[in-house]
């Protein structure tokens, strides 16, 4: 199964227990779905725990049954459809539509004054219309629906409930969308399923810390390069001197640093620092080894 399909059979595990939510959920997946006309209203998944919801929520919300279910034990998608004119009108009826004069779908509000039913509008939306992708892979959930109009007034529900999706359109439908992980995830908190917000910051927290190891071992590695570089060119102006004068023509401080680059070849300067006698600061054995160099240059 893959994550999109996990969320939505996590969403479904929950009953519609209040009348008002499941008919809230209902307007939801109506508005969302396939067709949702006054001729038909047609709802096609590829969820089966979506699909073994849709008749309880439908009883739930409007007392009435669908007029064609999928045979048993279909594979791949499940269609859903009611042609019956009497439970098509009951069901406009009860969102305040006039299944004769209806031209285009717009929410109504009146339907979704509590959090509750907000949330199981847009829970709806989601099981009929939405899609989100693997957190392993990148972020990015989105909701669908051909209705342009519903669209931009579920983007003003998703507001009120804090939210701030991007909006875009694509083969003819209207997309709202998010991509960001911790957006995702409240949006997964809020309708219900928050064993798939966990997961989605779980998945986040994961990658944040391989990026962040990624960039140290990057940078520690770039650092020990430069140590590796800086560390023989000191070696190959102390070789030069050593063979044209001798290690005994450099000044006492200098020999000393020089003899503990060579003994030392892959060391830091802080090393070689706390490996001098006595001790002295990480500048101060800089300072030596660059006059070496200065040195050997100016041969």
């Amino acid at each position: 199964m893959s994550f999109s399909s996990d969320a939505k059979a996590e969403l479904c595990a929950q009953r519609p227990d209040r009348k008002c939510c499941a008919v809230a959920e209902s307007y939801g997946v109506l508005l969302y779905c396939n067709t949702f006309s006054a001729r038909e209203i047609r709802i096609i998944t590829a969820s089966r725990d979506f699909a073994a919801r849709l008749p309880r929520l439908f009883k739930r919300a409007f007392s009435l049954s669908f007029d064609v279910l999928p045979p048993e034990n279909t594979k791949g998608k499940s269609s859903f459809l009611i042609t019956s004119p009497d439970k098509i009108k009951r069901i406009f009826d009860t969102y305040g539509a006039e299944v004769d004069s209806t031209l285009s779908h717009h929410v109504n509000f009146g339907v979704l004054e509590e959090d509750c039913c907000r949330a199981s509008f847009i829970r709806g939306a989601f099981l009929a219309g939405g899609s989100v992708t693997d957190p392993e892979k990148r972020y990015h959930l989105e909701l669908a629906t051909p209705h342009h109009s519903v669209s931009r007034e579920t983007y003003s529900v998703l507001l009120d409930m804090g939210f701030s999706p991007r909006e875009a359109e694509r083969g003819g439908n209207a997309l709202l969308y998010f991509k960001q992980a911790d957006a995702i995830a409240d949006f997964f908190t809020t309708i219900g399923a928050t064993n798939t917000a966990l997961g989605i910051m779980t998945a986040k927290v994961e990658k944040d810390m391989r990026n962040t190891i990624t960039r140290r071992v990057n940078c520690d590695s770039a650092n020990a390069d430069k140590v590796v570089n800086a560390a023989q060119e000191q070696l190959e102006a102390i070789r030069y001197i050593v063979k044209e004068y001798g290690i005994d023509a450099l000044p006492e401080p200098l020999k000393d640093a020089a003899l503990l680059r060579i003994a030392n070849p892959e060391a830091s300067l802080a090393d070689l620092a706390k490996l001098s006698y006595p001790p002295v600061t990480k500048s101060c054995i800089s300072h030596r080894l660059k006059k070496i160099m200065s040195l050997a240059s100016k041969e």
